[in-house]
C-alpha cells in the first residue's frame, strides 16, 4: 500500500533565518553577497599590477588618439602631448612604453593619417624620430605602412620621411639597433630595413623620387669626416640606385663631385706642407707607406713627451690628416671602380656606351674644369680601354672640346693635357689612334700658327695659349710613343740593351709629316719651346735629337738668354688693342714660372695602394730610350745600390762611435 503523502509545512521566517545563520555554507554565502565588501588577501608570490596603458583594448587607444587630434584641432593639447610623449620616450627610461601600447598607438595613428596635417608635425616629427627600426620584424612592418598612408594622406611630409630614412643610411643612424628588451639588430640590417621602406614608398609614390634628390645631397657627409662615414654612405647610395634606376647619373655624379673636392683638397695641403718640411717627407705620403705613419706616431709621440702640455708637432698632425684623406680617397675609389666593373660587364654594346656617358658627362662638367684632379679621372683612363669603340669615345669627347672655340681657353687646354696624357698612357690604346690624334692635332696648329704668326712679336703664353697647349701635347706624346710613329714597328730585340744595333744607329723612318709638323711649329716665331714646360722640352730634345728627328739644342739655348715681357695686358678681341690685367702674386714672381705652362699631365702615375689595383695593367710607365739612357740607367742602379752598403755600414758601429759612447 502506497504511502500517504505528507502536507508540506512552511517554515516561519524566524526559524528560516536561524538555519541560514547556523549552517557553515551558507555563512560563506552570505559573505559573498552583493551588499557587503569582502576583504581580499594575496598570496606571497601573486603578482600585483595596477591597470595600465597597455592594457588597454586596440580599439580604446584608437579612439583616444583619434579624439586627442580632434581636441588638438579645437586647441586642447592634453591627450595630444600624452600622444606624443609615448614616441619621445627612450627604451632605456623607467617610464617607457611597453611594445604593446607602442604598437597599439601606431596602428591608431596608422587608422587617423589623413588627420594628421601640418598642425600635427611635432607628433609627427616625434614618430619619425622614434626607434623603430630596432624593433621586431611585426613593429617595422606596422611602421613602414603608417610612412605609407602617412605620405599618401599628407604629402607635406614627404621630405622629412625621406630625410628620416637617408639619414638611417648613415654611419650614425639616428634609429638604433640596440633596444632594452628586443634582440639587437645589427647594422647591416638597419640598413638593408631602411633600404626596404625607402623601396615601397617609392614603389607607392614614384615622383617622391624628385624630393629623394635633394635629400640625398643634403645627407652626403662632409669632406672633413671620417673614412667609414664616406664609404657606408657611399655603399648605401649605389644600393638605391637599384631600385631608383633613374636617379643613378645624378647620383654618380654627386659621388664624383665629393671625391673630386677630397682630391684637389689633398694636393693643396700635399703643396703647402712640402713648402714647410720640404718634398721628401711629401712624395711618401701618397704611397702611405707603413714606415711613414709608424714615423708620424713615433714623432707624435715624442713630442707628447718632450712638451709639458702634451701638444702634437703641428707638421706631424697635418701629415696624418692628409694621410687619413687620402685613405679615404682610395677608398672611395675602390668601391667605385668595383661597382663601374659590374656596370660594364655587360656584353652588349650599348650598354657599355650607356655608362661610358655618364662617366664623360661628369670627365666634362666636375672632372675636366677643376684644376689639379689627380685621382678621380682614373675612372675613366681604366674604362674607356675595355673596348677599343670607347677608346675612340673617350678621345672624340677630349678631342671635341679642346678645338671647340665657344669654350673657354683653360678648358680647352685641360682637354689637350687629358688627350696627350691617355694617348701616351694608355697600354691599350692602339697606334692607329697615336697617329690620328698626331695628325689631328698637328693639322690644328697648321691653321692656328699661320693665323697668329701675322701679329706676332715674340712668345707671349697670354695671347697664344691654345696653341702652346697642343704643342706640348704633341712633345709629351712623343716622349712616349715614339715608336707608334715610325712607318714600322720597332723590333722590341733592337731595341734591347743587348742588341748590337741601339736606337741611334740603326735608321729611323716616320710617318709622313711627324718631321714637318714638329719644324714648322718649333721654329715658328710663336717659339713654343720657350712657353712649354721645361722639362717637357728638355726630354723631347734629348730623345729627338737621339732619334735623329730634329735637332733643338740650339734654340732652346737661345731661349735662356730670351727674356719674356714682363706686362700686365690682356688681348681684347681686336688685334692691337690690350686691356689691363689685375696683377696677382703669381705674376709678381721675377722668374719667368708664370709665363710658361704647367706640366701638368692628368694621367701621371698612380700611387694609391688600394685602388692602383685596378689600373696597373692599363698603364704605360716610363720607358728610357735604348742607347740614351741605358748608361744613365745603369748609373741610377750602382747609385741604390751604393746607397744600400752605406746604410749597412751606418748600422754597424765606428770607433768614432765608441770614442764618442765612451
Amino acid at each position: 500500500m502506497a504511502p500517504v503523502a505528507q502536507p508540506l509545512v512552511r517554515q516561519s521566517t524566524l526559524s528560516r533565518k536561524r538555519n541560514a545563520t547556523d549552517s557553515p555554507v551558507n555563512q560563506d554565502a552570505v559573505s559573498l553577497s552583493p551588499g557587503k565588501r569582502p576583504k581580499v588577501t594575496f598570496g606571497p608570490n601573486a603578482e600585483v599590477r595596477p591597470l595600465e596603458e597597455w592594457d588597454k583594448a586596440p580599439d580604446l587607444v584608437r579612439e583616444e588618439v583619434r579624439h586627442a587630434i580632434e581636441r588638438h584641432g579645437a586647441g586642447d593639447n592634453t591627450g595630444y602631448d600624452r600622444v606624443r610623449e609615448i614616441y619621445t620616450k627612450k627604451s632605456t627610461e623607467d617610464d617607457a612604453p611597453t611594445a604593446v601600447s607602442l604598437k597599439n598607438h601606431t596602428t591608431a595613428l596608422l587608422s587617423c593619417a589623413a588627420a594628421l596635417n601640418r598642425s600635427c608635425s611635432t607628433l609627427v616629427r616625434a614618430v619619425l624620430k622614434s626607434e623603430w627600426l630596432g624593433k621586431d620584424d611585426v613593429y617595422v612592418a606596422l611602421f613602414v605602412r603608417f610612412l605609407g598612408n602617412l605620405v599618401s594622406a599628407q604629402g607635406s611630409f614627404m621630405g622629412e620621411v625621406l630625410q628620416m630614412l637617408v639619414e638611417n643610411l648613415t654611419s650614425a643612424p639616428p634609429s638604433s639597433g640596440r633596444i632594452l628588451n628586443q634582440p639587437l639588430i645589427t647594422s647591416s640590417q638597419v640598413y638593408n630595413r631602411a633600404h626596404a621602406a625607402l623601396k615601397y614608398l617609392l614603389q607607392l609614390i614614384p615622383s617622391a623620387s624628385n624630393t629623394l634628390r635633394s635629400v640625398l645631397i643634403n645627407v652626403f657627409p662632409h669632406c672633413s669626416d671620417s673614412k667609414r662615414a664616406h664609404i657606408i654612405y657611399v655603399k648605401n647610395l649605389l644600393k638605391v640606385l637599384e631600385y631608383v634606376p633613374e636617379l643613378r647619373s645624378e647620383t654618380l655624379g654627386l659621388i664624383t663631385e665629393r671625391l673630386v673636392k677630397i682630391d684637389v683638397q689633398v694636393q693643396v695641403d700635399l703643396e703647402d706642407l712640402a713648402e714647410d718640411v720640404g718634398d721628401g717627407l711629401v712624395q711618401d705620403i701618397p704611397q702611405l707607406r707603413s714606415d711613414l705613419s709608424e714615423e708620424i706616431d713615433e714623432e707624435a709621440g715624442d713630442s707628447e713627451s718632450d712638451t709639458s702640455d702634451g701638444s702634437v708637432d703641428a707638421e706631424a698632425q697635418r701629415a696624418k690628416e692628409i694621410i687619413a684623406n687620402v685613405e679615404k680617397m682610395d677608398s672611395i675609389l675602390d668601391v667605385l671602380f668595383s661597382y663601374y666593373t659590374v656596370m660594364f660587364s655587360s656584353s652588349s654594346i650599348d650598354s657599355r656606351e650607356v655608362v661610358l656617358d655618364i662617366l664623360l658627362s661628369q670627365f666634362a662638367t666636375i672632372i675636366l674644369p677643376t684644376y689639379r684632379s689627380r685621382h678621380t679621372q682614373f675612372l675613366l683612363f681604366h674604362f674607356a680601354q675595355i673596348s677599343p669603340s670607347l677608346i675612340d669615345n673617350f678621345v672624340g669627347a677630349c678631342v671635341h672640346i679642346a678645338f671647340e672655340k665657344s669654350r673657354p681657353s683653360l678648358i680647352r687646354q685641360s682637354a689637350a693635357s687629358y688627350l696627350a696624357s691617355f694617348v701616351a698612357r694608355g697600354i691599350h690604346v692602339p697606334s692607329q689612334i697615336v697617329r690620328d690624334v698626331f695628325d689631328y692635332i698637328g693639322s690644328q696648329l697648321s691653321i692656328l700658327r699661320l693665323e697668329h704668326e701675322v701679329s706676332c712679336r715674340g712668345p707671349d703664353l697670354r695671347r697664344y695659349s691654345t696653341f702652346y697647349s697642343l704643342v706640348q701635347a704633341l712633345l709629351y706624346i712623343f716622349c712616349f710613343r715614339w715608336r707608334d710613329l715610325e712607318t714600322r714597328l720597332t723590333d722590341p730585340d733592337e731595341d734591347s740593351p743587348s742588341s748590337p744595333v741601339s736606337t741611334r744607329l740603326r735608321p729611323h723612318f716616320w710617318v709622313p709629316g711627324i718631321k714637318e709638323t714638329f719644324s714648322k711649329n718649333i721654329f715658328s716665331p710663336l717659339n713654343p719651346l720657350k712657353v712649354c714646360s721645361p722639362a717637357i722640352v728638355s726630354e723631347f730634345a734629348r730623345i729627338s735629337n737621339h732619334l735623329g728627328l730634329i735637332y733643338v739644342f740650339h734654340l732652346i739655348e737661345n731661349n735662356k738668354r730670351l727674356r719674356l715681357p714682363h706686362n700686365l695686358l690682356t688681348p681684347s678681341s681686336s688685334p692691337g688693342d690690350m686691356l689691363p690685367q689685375r696683377e696677382t702674386a703669381l705674376s709678381m714672381r721675377k722668374d719667368e714660372a708664370y709665363q710658361q705652362l704647367d706640366e701638368y699631365f692628368p694621367f701621371d702615375p698612380y700611387h694609391l695602394p688600394r685602388s692602383k689595383r685596378w689600373i696597373e695593367a692599363d698603364y704605360r710607365e716610363w720607358k728610357g730610350v735604348p742607347g740614351l739612357d741605358d748608361k744613365q740607367d745603369s748609373l741610377e742602379s750602382d747609385s741604390e745600390e751604393g746607397s744600400e752598403s752605406e746604410a749597412d755600414d751606418d748600422d754597424e758601429p765606428t770607433a768614432t762611435d765608441e770614442d764618442e759612447s765612451d
